[in-house]
């Protein structure tokens, strides 16, 4: 038998009190549900400003005196913004602290539509000033977008336990989704084919200030520290590797890089589809009632399968599961969706469609982000997931762009159907062929990362085999 002599006992002794002392400084606060409030907040005014004109796009093309094609450009300067700011984002959140990047996020997010409500007030102002002051308006508030979005994977590590991680990724991610969702309520009720004068549009742009003030109130007086006094889990409490490091780990690390791509081509097609959607269903005679509503179920029931997913994957850690059932069945709503498209008179059948792409569409953004994060420590969190959300970004930007070179002149015998605009103005376009290679797209994507994602869950490891070690010892069945 094994006998433990004084020395050692008292060594034994002062683990064990070292250990009870390190476990029991793992809690969480209170204030951390105020902290993913704000980002809430943020995440849902900057989703409503994003997509402020979209739902609108013929009557914007009206008012500001330019092309459908130029419209699609106050969306697409958000894409174009996070690609650069998406990495300065990355390092100040991680370098500098949340509170420095929600601040000035906040900030940035009212100074924005601050702007976009002087483009319209009726005054002696040509249309070369007027668009330009909107599309720069639209560019201040997509600056902050990086930040904002970058937040709750760093938030729901540094805050929540292990058991909250995924549900407070999902609750401070699907917050900007919400935002197109009002977006899309919003606008096509203020504005309309008979309402769309300078005073209807100041009064539009007004409406979109309220949540942009109430985030920067929030912050500025309730943000107070990037992190607890005291750490929730052992990975929050552990050194995450700089920056740099971080992206030199990132670059070896190949089931990220499945990850990333994969993840960012099913956010390009969704901001891509949120952006061009009225523009593909007008033709088709559907009126621009009927695009907010598909937009709007998307997100609607996006959010509650989100919220499914996010709960399961806290309770049963399958990350990986719940990602590749998801794309698989994304992919499937969006070949119904492109299909759909082409047709007249489907208002229930394009709006069911909506519905079940969104469920399993939006439910893959919280999880990827909480998987990037698994399949990365301990690369900081705002960099893991921060350059998914620029991938996202960037193939985004090319599908757009795709989406233009492929639209077709509406045939003559469509023609006459086309819903799009009030004064004729406004030439529609064939966008089938452009819906076909996205719905090839996603299709593609889901084989991909159901054949080659196999992720390591690094950081769960790290934590269980740290609870392992702070075991108290014993001797003889004992704890001593």
């Amino acid at each position: 038998m094994e006998v433990v002599n004084g020395n050692d006992q008292e060594s034994l002794l002062k683990s064990s009190v070292n250990v009870e002392r390190s476990t029991t400084d793992y809690r969480v606060y209170r204030r951390r549900w105020f902290i993913l409030a704000v980002l809430c907040v943020l995440n849902l005014s900057n989703g409503t400003i994003w997509l402020t004109f979209a739902p609108i796009a013929d009557q914007t093309a009206e008012f500001y005196n330019v092309s459908l094609t130029t419209v699609n450009w106050l969306s697409l300067v958000y894409m174009i913004a996070s690609i650069p700011l998406g990495l300065l984002a990355t390092w100040l959140l991680d370098t500098l602290g949340l509170r420095a990047g929600i601040i000035l996020a906040a900030c940035l997010n009212l100074i924005g539509p601050g702007l976009r409500v002087v483009s319209a007030i009726p005054m002696d102002m040509s249309d070369s000033v007027r668009f330009p002051l909107v599309l720069i308006g639209q560019t201040v508030a997509a600056v902050a977008q990086p930040f904002i979005i970058e937040s709750p994977a760093k938030v729901a590590a540094v805050w929540f336990a292990q058991n909250e991680r995924a549900t407070a990724n999902m609750i401070g991610s699907m917050s900007n989704p919400l935002g197109l969702l009002l977006a899309n309520i919003l606008s096509p009720a203020l504005i309309t084919t008979d309402k769309h004068a300078a005073n209807d549009f100041v009064l539009l742009l007004s409406v979109y200030c309220a949540l942009p003030l109430l985030g920067l109130l929030m912050a500025l007086f309730g943000v107070c520290s990037s992190e607890p006094p005291s750490p929730p889990t052992a990975s929050a409490a552990a050194e995450s590797e700089s920056f740099f490091q971080g992206l030199k780990k990132l670059a070896r690390n190949r089931q990220y890089w499945v990850l990333c791509v994969v993840f960012g081509s099913g956010l390009g097609l969704f901001s891509t589809l949120t952006t061009i959607l009225e523009q593909v269903l007008c033709p088709r005679g559907y009126d621009d009632s009927i695009s907010g509503l598909c937009a709007a179920l998307m997100i609607i029931c996006g959010v509650v399968g989100a919220g499914v997913a996010g709960v399961f994957v806290d309770k049963t850690k399958m990350f990986q599961e719940v990602v590749k059932v998801s794309y698989a069945m994304a992919g499937i709503g969006f070949v119904i969706l492109a299909v759909l498209s082409r047709y007249r008179n489907l208002d229930a059948v394009m709006v069911v469609s909506s519905g079940i792409f969104g469920f399993f569409g939006f439910a893959l953004y919280p999880i990827s982000l909480e998987l990037a994060v698994e399949v990365s420590y301990p690369v900081a969190e705002a960099t893991s997931a921060g350059l998914l959300v620029v991938s996202g970004q960037i193939q985004g930007i090319i599908l757009v762009f795709l989406a233009q070179a492929l639209a077709l002149p509406l045939s003559a015998g469509d023609a006459p159907y086309a819903n799009c605009g009030t004064n004729g103005d406004i030439v529609p376009q064939d966008n089938t062929v452009t819906m076909l290679v996205f719905a090839g797209i996603s299709c593609v994507a889901a084989v991909v990362q159901i054949i080659f994602l196999h992720p390591e869950y690094k950081r769960l490891k790290a934590e269980r085999e740290e609870a392992e070690a702070n075991k108290a010892p014993t001797y003889n069945g004992v704890t001593i």
